[in-house]
């Protein structure tokens, strides 16, 4: 019996892993989590709740946590996460020179974001095994209906560079 070796090459192996099957949606709100998620549970066909673990993203300074709201719809195969963006946290003992031979230590509020590169959006809602477009225009046009929201639209996924931070 022969052996078959298969090389696969890195641009195959990365393809493979960069291979994105989630759909994003930006909010822009200034509802807390549990509201939102709330109100998305009573205008769409989901039962968003609590998830026991929350999205961690290690900063410079230390760990940063992003609330989670989950859903899997078993019947359609869908899987839905509502994510916080942005999450301002105390920092201690920073050493601030305050004259000339004195140091004190102060705490400061740092603001921290699971995509930097949407500053201004408050939430995402990932929405996985979902491809089909007409699926995200709706469920945006029924977000749209809540009173609270600004403004929701679906964010390109290859423009962002942070993508590693959506996986959990």
């Amino acid at each position: 019996m022969a052996i078959v070796y298969k090389l696969i090459s890195d641009d195959q192996e990365k393809e493979a892993y960069d291979k994105i099957d989630y759909q994003l949606i930006a909010i822009h709100t200034s509802l807390e989590d549990y509201r939102l998620a709330f109100s998305i549970n009573k205008c769409l066909p989901v039962l968003l709740s609590k998830c026991n673990s929350n999205v961690s993203i290690k900063n410079k300074v230390s760990e940063v946590q992003f609330s989670r709201f989950f859903f899997d719809d078993k019947k359609k195969d869908i899987i839905w996460d509502l994510i916080q963006n942005k999450n301002e946290f105390s920092a201690t003992n920073f050493t601030v020179n305050t004259g000339l031979f004195e140091n004190s230590k102060t705490q400061i509020a740092i603001k921290s974001y699971l995509i930097p590169e949407y500053k201004k959006v408050d939430y995402f809602l990932r929405i996985e095994n979902c491809l089909d477009p007409i699926t995200i225009q709706n469920t945006i046009s029924e977000i749209k209906k809540i009173k609270q929201i600004s403004t929701v639209y679906s964010v390109a996924i290859e423009t962002i560079k942070s993508k590693n931070n959506l996986i959990f």
